[in-house]
């Protein structure tokens, strides 16, 4: 439990409208600078990860959408006349999770006494400011961003949320209305309810998007049969003593579902704070308590996580402000991007022929598809911008040497008309010299959150001059630098000659003249003649549509077939 203060702590409190705390979220989050002084630590191994696509927990907020494209008429900044300008979202710097794991593993994580933790909580609504609703709102999102960036809404649908009667149970209601807003099917149950304003609200908040509330004597004999994830809200740090009914017997419930060996036969258990039964800091003492496996630790971790031994353990709670850090030496991951949590911890081993997504997707059908597989392009470029995808103009280029040798990179579209795809890069880099041997090459768009991707194949030729010229100076003044100073793909002795190169063309552009593009630098168009539009569905049933060219009647056509997955 992340709130431990005083009775009268809490009532001062308690009317504060839930639903307030919500613009807090967005101003008061303050990123942790490590404190140097000495504290309890542990130092974990750090583990490099490979980035997760779900953006789940890299977006608190997963149903903001940017605002739909306007179809534009002007051409391209740097594509023939009658291109299409590309609209882009802003950069939005979310890094997944997993992605910052390794980071947060390597760094020394403080691990909080049961002292220590009460202290920071009165602190924390004392001289800080801080109130009891804005706190349970950071805990329970921080919670439900943690479930859902590890299980995801094609597997793990269904969430039942056993709350204990204090602050670690509201932590629980609170958690269980946004895993609502994400998607997931959540029931509660909450046998000894708290009859204070703040936490009647939470239920009524609850009742008002139909959540129910199971009994606990109504709850089934074999929780693997109605439920993919449990969530252990029951009791945090300050409690003291045995569990009484029928929170005791909830837990002997979890206890028997811990010891069902695999993962696949039962509902994953993530514990709140601390896993409900265990000691603040000795941990599961007698080794018969509850084995959860996942752990969202709030604030900062108490001694009992050293004990744990799931798979999945997180820090949440991204609220503690410098005189916090300074004056208990607390030493804190960074939190990834705008994440309201963050993996600490080894991460877990993976078995990579294991790792697999069951899409579910609407169907790709010939009827609805453009007969033109440019316009097709654009729209589905155009609802990739819509949802806000992360650079959804990145694809990835495949050239071929004289030899027929491949290389692929990933580089930017940088405009799109009925000509065909247009980037830019160095004339003197591997895949301007694959293009001279062998003009022929293909694109790749890969749109995860979406489950599709196209694929484009062609013959490639470089841009007019003047084309280049145009974007060259449309491009960032350090862009443009960059691209002087870069002689891109040849050896260089380290990164500090960029850095000293880059130095120098600043100075000497500082007068803010025009920067002359090198001769080395333009753009590249590839002309399609084929395109192929792929949707990803259940059980490997795959969409695929491609279009390719025919001749009728003398004249070219884009001829379209479904092909196996």
């Amino acid at each position: 439990m992340m709130l431990a203060v005083a009775s009268r702590s809490r009532d001062k409190s308690a009317t504060t409208i839930l639903s307030l705390a919500m613009p807090f979220l967005l101003t008061t989050t303050t990123t942790a600078s490590f404190a140097t002084a000495t504290a309890t630590t542990t130092t974990t191994n750090p583990r490099p990860l490979l980035p997760s696509p779900s953006p789940r927990c890299q977006n608190p907020i997963p149903h903001l959408r940017l605002s739909p494209p306007a179809r534009r008429l002007p051409c391209f900044l740097a594509a023939a006349p009658g291109a299409r300008f590309l609209p882009f979202p802003p950069t939005r710097g979310m890094a997944s999770l997993a992605a910052t794991a390794a980071a947060a593993a390597a760094a020394e994580v403080t691990h909080l006494t049961q002292r220590d933790a009460a202290e920071i909580d009165e602190q924390l609504m004392g001289p800080l400011g801080f109130s009891v609703d804005q706190l349970m709102e950071l805990a329970g999102l921080s919670v439900a961003t943690a479930v859902a960036e590890v299980y995801k809404l094609s597997e793990h649908t269904r969430v039942v949320i056993i709350c204990g009667p204090g602050n670690n149970g509201g932590d629980g209601l609170v958690a269980a209305r946004h895993l609502y807003h994400f998607g997931y099917r959540t029931s509660v149950c909450y046998p000894k309810r708290t009859p204070k304003p703040l936490y009647s609200g939470l239920v009524t908040q609850l009742e008002s998007l139909s959540i129910p509330f199971i009994p606990a004597e109504d709850l089934p004999d074999d929780l693997s049969r109605e439920f993919d994830i449990v969530v252990d809200a029951m009791f945090g740090f300050s409690f003291h003593g045995t569990p009484r009914p029928p929170f005791d017997e909830l837990i002997q419930r979890l206890i028997s579902l811990s010891a069902i060996e695999s993962s696949d036969k039962r509902p994953a258990i993530v514990s709140v704070d601390i896993p409900s039964g265990w000691h603040v800091e000795e941990g599961d003492v007698d080794g018969g308590g509850i084995k959860p496996d996942m752990l969202v630790s709030l604030t900062a971790p108490k001694l009992c996580a050293k004990k744990f031994t799931g798979p999945h353990h997180f820090l949440g709670g991204r609220f503690v402000p410098p005189p916090i850090l300074n004056k208990y030496g607390l030493q804190l991951p960074p939190y990834p991007g705008t994440s309201m949590c963050v993996r600490i911890g080894k991460a877990p081993s993976v078995d990579i022929s294991s790792l697999r997504e069951n899409y579910i997707s609407p169907e790709l059908l010939e009827s609805q598809v453009m007969p033109d597989p440019f316009d097709q392009f654009v729209k589905w470029f155009d609802e990739a911008v819509t949802a806000g995808l992360r650079e959804p103009n990145a694809m990835a280029l495949t050239t071929a040497n004289k030899e027929g040798k491949p290389s692929s990179r990933m580089v930017l579209l940088k405009g799109v008309d009925k000509q065909g795809f247009v980037w830019y890069t160095n004339y003197g880099s591997q895949k301007a010299r694959d293009l001279s041997e062998n003009p022929n090459a293909a694109l790749l768009f890969y749109w995860n959150e979406m489950n599709r991707q196209v694929r484009v194949e062609g013959s490639v030729e470089k841009v007019p001059e003047e084309e280049s010229e145009k974007y060259f100076h449309s491009r960032p003044r350090g862009s443009q630098l960059g691209a002087i100073v870069s002689k891109q793909s040849t050896v260089i002795a380290g990164r500090e000659v960029l850095q000293q190169a880059y130095k120098e063309l600043e100075q000497k552009y500082s007068d803010g003249n025009l920067i002359p593009k090198p001769e080395y630098w333009g753009g590249y168009r590839l002309t399609p003649t084929l395109f192929e539009f792929w949707q990803g569905q259940q059980s490997r049933l795959h969409d695929r549509l491609q279009y390719s060219q025919r001749q009728v009647d003398g004249s070219t056509a884009w001829h379209i077939e479904r092909l196996s997955p």
